[in-house]
């Protein structure tokens, strides 16, 4: 019996980067110029090993591929994989199925934070300016709805995200208020960052969200057990010797540094970290240590489809990338819904 279950989840696992690979040749083949797959994986092997590969593409087409989209499928990865890991660690340590960085305020706070460094404080220190002041606004996003949800006694898994919902729109309303005091020449700027989009990647930049990743993702899945732990309650996780409360906080933390340096590349993404996880459980079950690479592949792959119908569907015209997972997001959850419900 164990062996066709091992077997298949080998053949997800391999399905799912196989369909990786293939969805990232399609973000870079399509577009304005569309290049054939052929062509994108010679440039990139070209690059890789300089000599390799007889070049038979202009420069133009070069430049086009390795310059702009592979940063922007690169970092539409990324963040895909970043959004969805933190949406199915607060799902598990809040008990709720509609937990995700920006009903908690976390993604808000992270756009406070950099619409604050763009408009009001300027690059003080450097390209980091813009990451570090949006992992301060969202962990600062963290600590008011756990603030709130103490002060209000709402500590159970559905009133801490009531309270979080309650955060984000006062945080919203701080980020508009930032923008209405500020240069109004420059307030054009921040609709990236309250919509969403890929379209400032840029390879010297991909460094730091791939650094926040890999090192809180492998936090995150080396506490799997506990994660699975925290799903059945707060009194079963204690008796198991978990120090709940420290726990929770740990993982909003990580979830607050992961929202926020990606928030900071990306504008404000709703939906990936809430619907992900659900479509991962469905395929792989309930165990996280299956769940949260699941989370990670799956949000890969849903962003580099999303961000591709973001550049096609109005193309020549880049769509806020917010727009298109917000309009999936919703579908899907009217199907969850009805699937729930027969």
């Amino acid at each position: 019996m164990r062996r066709p279950i091992v077997g298949r989840r080998l053949a997800l696992a391999f399905g799912g980067i196989i369909l990786l690979l293939f969805s990232l040749s399609v973000a870079v083949s399509v577009g304005a110029v569309s290049v054939p797959a052929s062509t994108v994986w010679g440039i990139l092997a070209g690059k890789v090993s300089p000599g390799l590969i007889d070049p038979s593409w202009s420069q133009g087409r070069e430049a086009i591929v390795w310059e702009i989209r592979f940063p922007r499928a690169l970092l539409a990865m990324m963040v895909g994989a970043g959004l969805a890991v933190v949406g199915a660690a607060l799902q598990a340590v809040t008990r709720n199925p509609l937990a995700d960085p920006h009903l908690l305020g976390i993604s808000s706070g992270g756009a406070f934070g950099a619409i604050f460094a763009l408009l009001h404080t300027g690059l003080f220190l450097g390209l980091l300016t813009v990451p570090l002041m949006a992992f301060a606004g969202a962990l600062m996003a963290t600590a008011i709805v756990l603030g709130v949800s103490r002060v209000a006694d709402a500590t159970s898994a559905d009133r801490l995200v009531l309270a979080g919902v309650a955060v984000s729109f006062i945080i919203m309303a701080g980020a508009n208020g930032l923008i209405f005091l500020g240069d109004p020449r420059a307030s054009h700027t921040v609709v990236f960052w309250m919509l969403g989009g890929l379209g400032l990647a840029q390879w010297s930049q991909l460094i730091y969200p791939l650094v926040i990743l890999m090192v809180s993702g492998a936090w995150l899945m080396s506490r799997a057990t506990q994660l699975n732990a925290m799903t059945i309650g707060d009194e079963t996780a204690a008796t198991l010797g978990i120090p709940v409360a420290r726990f929770r906080l740990a993982v909003f933390v990580v979830g607050a540094l992961i929202t926020g340096v990606m928030v900071a590349f990306s504008g404000i993404i709703g939906f990936v970290g809430l619907m992900v996880p659900h479509i991962a459980r469905i395929l792989v079950g309930g165990d996280y240590t299956r769940v949260l690479p699941a989370s990670a592949l799956i949000g890969a792959i849903f962003l580099l489809w999303a961000d591709i119908a973001a550049r096609t569907v109005m193309a020549p015209e880049d769509m806020p990338i917010g727009i298109v997972t917000g309009l999936i997001g919703g579908i899907f959850f009217v199907w969850l819904l009805g699937r729930r419900a027969t």
